[in-house]
């Protein structure tokens, strides 16, 4: 492995401890290790940390609401993630290890920059279609999957993380991702962009209109809307859960795929809707790219990214240890609740007999974990047909080309967030003519 790395692998814990709360809340080790053992977690934490970055930096640059739509967004991001470790009835996946671990090495850094890399890259690129407010959300919603799926489907693949191996909600899965992944960014993020804007317009006073939308007010007045709206983006999402998914999947025992792609229908229906009645500015005569050239250069390196680890790397040489779901008895179950009342049912451990999570094994070390170990290492495992990932991700590069490149190249130009002028100082000006 070279210089020790990660001097916890192939050991295994039944309850790993802390020295203290900053040890719990923070973790920091050398990434030189994390490098031999897990080479593509690496470049893929460079990627959504370069995409925190530059999207940030374009929202400072851009100044009016963006800088509160990123704050938002973060926000937004770190309620999710908390609330499914901590919520049993959602905490079915795990995160493997990296340089920088937060909350209990339950949060790796890189994921808080995940949220702004998927959901502010796609507001910035969906405000420039114009659409009408009833259906930017369902276009952001889409937008956001667009940028998720290489890394749902390389990441799972080479061991970034693991799912829970019998939860209901998660047990239809397409290369190894649930289906219910792209139903949760859809969902999500078009709940966000509803609360995000929503609410400010409902406030009394502030009926912007689309022309206005992204100009701010007071720093308190916009700090309170954008704190309510990440608080509220969550149980949005979920409430966007309700009208399908339990209903078809719980009580009929719909696939979720079938799901899946009846929420895309719909929202794929509202999004060409809203493009059709777009305003003259959505494709202006002459076209500025602006500051989203920056947000390009992330989009670059992320697709690039993914689709290299198809090509270049072998998930059999990963290896990753730390917190996984508890290896225990088969015949152990958990209530899961759901939305509509019912109580379905998943293992309580991850069986080794008859578990059915192809994408890792435990060839790498001397012998799979024992009874009850929740850290423990596991291995990567080969790809069955190298060529097949390669040309889904590939093609799945190809599409989100030519969708964003048309959104920033051929839509309108970037929002005017330049500061309103009160009423007042209008009237006041136009008298001084």
């Amino acid at each position: 492995m070279g210089r020790t790395a990660l001097s916890l692998i192939g050991k295994e814990f039944t309850e790993f401890t802390f020295d203290g709360f900053l040890d719990w809340f923070i973790h920091v080790e050398d990434p030189r290790p994390h490098w031999d053992v897990q080479p593509t977690y690496l470049i893929s934490q460079v990627s959504f940390l370069l995409g925190g970055i530059c999207t940030f930096i374009h929202a400072v640059r851009s100044g009016g609401r963006m800088p509160y739509l990123w704050l938002g967004i973060m926000l937004h991001g770190l309620v999710v993630e908390m609330a499914a470790y901590w919520m049993p009835d959602i905490d079915n996946f795990w995160h493997s290890q990296t340089p920088v671990m937060l909350l209990g090495r339950r949060l790796p850094l890189h994921i808080s920059c995940l949220y702004p890399s998927f959901l502010y890259q796609a507001s910035v690129a969906v405000s420039k279609l114009r659409l009408p407010k009833w259906a930017e959300p369902f276009a952001v919603g889409l937008t956001v999957v667009l940028i998720d799926i290489p890394y749902d489907i390389v990441s799972v693949k080479f061991i970034h993380w693991t799912w829970h191996d019998t939860d209901p909600n998660i047990y239809d899965r397409h290369y190894w991702v649930p289906w219910n992944s792209y139903y949760f960014h859809s969902c999500f993020a078009a709940s966000f962009t509803f609360w995000f804007h929503g609410f400010r317009r409902w406030i009394k006073g502030c009926n912007d209109g689309i022309e206005n939308k992204w100009k701010s007010k007071s720093f308190s007045y916009e700090l309170g809307t954008t704190v309510i709206a990440s608080l509220l983006g969550m149980p949005g999402g979920v409430l966007l859960f309700l009208p399908l998914y339990h209903p078809l999947h719980d009580i009929y025992g719909i696939h979720s795929e079938v799901t899946y792609f009846i929420l895309f229908s719909i929202f794929l229906a509202f999004a060409w809707s809203g493009d059709r009645k777009a305003p003259p500015d959505a494709k202006p005569k002459v076209h500025s790219l602006g500051k989203s050239w920056i947000l390009l250069i992330h989009l670059i390196f992320h697709y690039a990214s993914f689709l290299a680890m198809t090509i270049f790397f072998n998930p059999e040489d990963e290896v990753a240890s730390g917190l996984h779901e508890p290896v225990g008895p088969c015949k152990e179950t958990l209530p899961v609740n759901t939305a509509f009342g019912m109580v379905l049912q998943k293992r309580k451990y991850l069986c080794l007999e008859d578990y059915d999570e192809d994408y890792f094994d435990f060839h790498c070390i001397n012998k799979p974990p024992s009874n009850f170990a929740s850290w423990y290492t596991i291995c990567g495992t080969p790809f069955k047909n190298r060529a097949e990932y390669i040309a889904v991700i590939a093609s799945l590069t190809f599409l989100a080309f030519n969708v964003l490149r048309n959104m920033h190249f051929h839509a309108g130009n970037e929002v005017d967030t330049s500061k309103r002028i009160s009423p007042s100082i209008a009237t006041h000006r136009k008298k001084n003519k």
